[in-house]
């Protein structure tokens, strides 16, 4: 009998919590779910938009209750925004009745990734400096996660065999 716990994929933007964590949706054949998309979705708006338009806090406020809410779901995959997990509510429901796993990257594979993306508010108006310490300062917290899967000499369905394996044996 398969776990009824859900899986969940945290790491800072441009980890691929949403490429891996729709990938092994597919091949556990289970719902895949990508905050970032839900809340566009509700909301009808870019998250950069939401940032500009409404604020940041607005859109934590906004993710905490989607993202709650999603975190019910049943032996769902869920990729969550890079900055959910900072938010002790998440975090707090994540550990206690979820799979967790940290997609961990070195410094400078993710800022190549994040620096010029204009579809990620935090990095886009931050020096490089800047976004190191959000990294540092995330990965904190991100090593609260239940699993650590560390990524920078491991392709994408390497990832995803590592993942699986972990699973296998939960």
């Amino acid at each position: 009998m398969k776990s009824k716990k859900n899986l969940v994929f945290l790491g800072m933007m441009g980890s691929g919590k949403s490429s891996i964590g729709s990938l092994i949706a597919k091949k556990l054949q289970l719902n895949f779910i990508d905050i970032d998309n839900v809340i566009e979705n509700e909301l009808g708006l870019s998250i950069k938009k939401i940032f500009e338009t409404k604020s940041e806090n607005y859109f934590r406020k906004f993710e905490e209750k989607t993202t709650l809410k999603k975190l019910k779901s049943i032996s769902t995959v869920i990729s969550l925004g890079g900055g959910a997990f900072s938010n002790k509510e998440i975090r707090k429901e994540v550990i206690k009745n979820h799979i967790s796993f940290w997609l961990n990257w070195s410094d400078d594979i993710l800022l190549n990734r994040i620096k010029n993306s204009k579809k990620r508010p935090l990095a886009f108006n931050s020096s490089e400096n800047e976004i190191i310490d959000l990294i540092k300062k995330r990965s904190n917290i991100y090593s609260k996660a239940l699993y650590k899967i560390e990524c920078d000499n491991l392709t994408k369905n390497e990832i995803v065999k590592e993942i699986l394996k972990i699973y296998e044996t939960h």
